[in-house]
């Protein structure tokens, strides 16, 4: 496994009833859409049946990319930790800022996404520094633009 996805179990559970959906009544509807396109007549003019191909297109691709993640999870439990780990939110303060500004991340997959959090990998050079911290904890880490210094301010 080269680079594991760490979900919770409800992302976990959530992907698998997605991709067994796309699997199913996914393919069957866009079948159906591209069959009735086809009966309109000339293909070379017809946007409905190239408009249905491409949505079929963008399916597979999506169905190939959770069967990836599904394939390469491993679920990890989030508990009442005080420490950042995946499936954690945290809030953080750039170092400089007023004390009321404060940002919150989903530390974990994009599939774990919620709420309009951001979301930060736990293998980006943010999520690492991230990692076992707890609140009052101050990290650094490299960014592109240069050396960060965060104040971990809580974590749910």
């Amino acid at each position: 496994m080269a680079n594991p996805h760490e979900l919770s179990q409800a992302a976990h559970d959530r992907l698998e009833a997605e991709l067994a959906d796309l699997r199913s009544h996914g393919r069957i509807d866009l079948a159906d859409r591209i069959e009735r396109a086809r009966e309109h007549g000339d293909l070379k003019e017809n946007a409905e049946y190239h408009a249905a191909k491409e949505e079929k297109a963008k399916m597979e691709a999506r169905i190939a990319t959770v069967a990836q993640i599904l394939e390469d999870a491993v679920v990890v439990e989030s508990g009442d930790s005080h420490e950042v780990m995946v499936g954690s939110i945290v809030g953080i303060r750039y170092e400089g800022d007023d004390d009321d500004e404060i940002e919150k991340y989903l530390v974990g997959s994009i599939e774990e996404r919620h709420d309009d959090l951001h979301v930060v990998s736990p293998n980006s050079p943010m999520g690492t520094a991230l990692i076992g911290a707890a609140a009052g904890d101050k990290v650094t880490y490299e960014a592109p633009t240069g050396t960060l210094t965060v104040e971990v301010v809580n974590v749910d």
